[in-house]
């Protein structure tokens, strides 16, 4: 098994988490499709389920085709254990359950994914957790929306779908003078381009639906941290609410895991490439993508990831019926919400990930009737350049 100081993430994603002879020599992790384990004593049962000593019982508390998944997630994102769920919101609740209780307060970037904001709405009408949204620019500005009773910043960056950047080193300056952890959702960039826990920030969280799994054919969360509230996580939220993977799902993204370099250096070449083209077409109005220099956010992007990622998003000179028109136009793109899969994939945030959210908040977050997002995919850019630009060619 590869060991914690190894930096080369390139390796860490092959080998990470993982010991062949541990597992009669098998070069690729075995699948442990059992739902519970047997003991070969009751004595034996008894000390597993006291704690004193180790080893499987049942696999909504452990598996080891999840274990693998974990150590390696938790190595290739510098932190010091990881923990799987059954899809990204299973692990966003998880964690908010977990940290948050009744009268708290938690601050979050001004833009989160729509269902993250329907659980926030949730937590704030059940359980009486309110919730604020900053724009994070400044450390002044933070200071000014952080209560008494403040326990989490919660960010996302790149955001979805504006694509704004969040200086997290400035975040966690903030957060540390006042005890309060930093809870980064780091999905759009994947650790291969962005490690906020090597920032400072105390826990990421991932839809490993995307670019970890890469191939659109599983729904999975991902959560690290420090040993101790990742072994406190599994043992109470994630054991007794049991948003649980499956050990197929677990396998599916260690394979996926595999290839996270290559696939993330092929969609952010091409989304390079796509973002440079739309910038001058006479359509778009205006483009969204931390790797243009004009970006607001383009010095964060130099500091804080490798690439400035596959996502792209762009309003339109027209209406939402001119965005629809070029959705529809599309032959190769594909209508989709989901990204990081290998096609090219695009949506109308307005009326497709963030409809939950009320129109006024959606105009405040920047996500206009307008605007449409685009995950580059790992087809020739040519293609995707060609499918574009005759679908944009309709709106004069």
């Amino acid at each position: 098994m590869m060991n914690k100081e190894s930096k080369r993430i390139d390796t860490q994603v092959i080998h990470g988490g993982y010991d062949s002879q541990e597992h009669y020599g098998s070069l690729t992790p075995p699948l442990y499709q059992s739902s519970t384990f047997t003991f070969s004593t009751a004595e034996q049962g008894e000390r597993r389920f006291a704690g004193g000593e180790e080893g499987y019982i049942y696999s909504r508390l452990g598996n080891p085709t999840v274990k693998a998944l974990e150590e390696r997630i938790a190595l290739i994102e510098g932190a010091e254990a990881g923990l799987a769920f059954g899809s990204g919101m299973a692990a966003v609740s998880a964690v908010l359950f977990a940290l948050l209780k009744s009268g708290d307060h938690l601050l979050c970037s001004k833009g989160i994914y729509g269902c993250t904001f329907g659980l926030l709405q949730l937590m704030k009408d059940k359980f009486n957790i309110e919730h604020d949204f900053s724009e994070m620019n400044t450390e002044e500005e933070i200071n000014k929306r952080i209560h008494p009773n403040t326990k989490l910043i919660y960010v996302e960056t790149p955001i979805n779908p504006t694509m704004k950047l969040i200086d997290l080193q400035m975040v966690v300056k903030v957060a540390k003078e006042r005890n309060i952890s930093v809870i980064v959702d780091n999905t759009f960039s994947s650790p291969y381009l962005q490690q906020p826990i090597l920032l400072g920030c105390d826990v990421v969280i991932h839809s490993a639906t995307k670019y970890i799994g890469g191939h659109g054919d599983v729904i999975a969360g991902l959560v690290v941290g420090k040993s101790d509230f990742i072994s406190e996580l599994a043992m109470t939220t994630k054991k007794d609410i049991g948003g649980i993977i499956s050990p197929f799902d677990a396998w599916l993204l260690l394979r996926g895991l595999k290839t996270l370099p290559i696939r993330m250096e092929r969609h952010c070449s091409n989304a390079s490439i796509i973002a440079k083209l739309l910038k001058d077409h006479p359509t778009i109005e205006h483009l969204y993508f931390p790797g243009d220099p004009d970006s607001p956010d383009y010095s964060i992007m130099q500091k804080q990831m490798k690439h400035p990622g596959g996502l792209i998003s762009f309003t339109i000179n027209g209406t939402k019926e001119d965005a629809q028109r070029i959705i529809n136009q599309l032959r190769l793109i594909k209508i989709a919400v989901s990204l990081g899969d290998a096609e090219t994939l695009i949506q109308h945030p307005a009326t497709m990930t963030h409809s939950v959210v009320p129109a006024d908040v959606r105009e405040l977050m920047g996500i206009h009737d307008n605007l449409l997002r685009l995950s580059i995919g790992l087809e020739a850019w040519e293609d995707i350049w060609e499918d574009l630009n005759q679908a944009l060619n309709l709106i004069k």
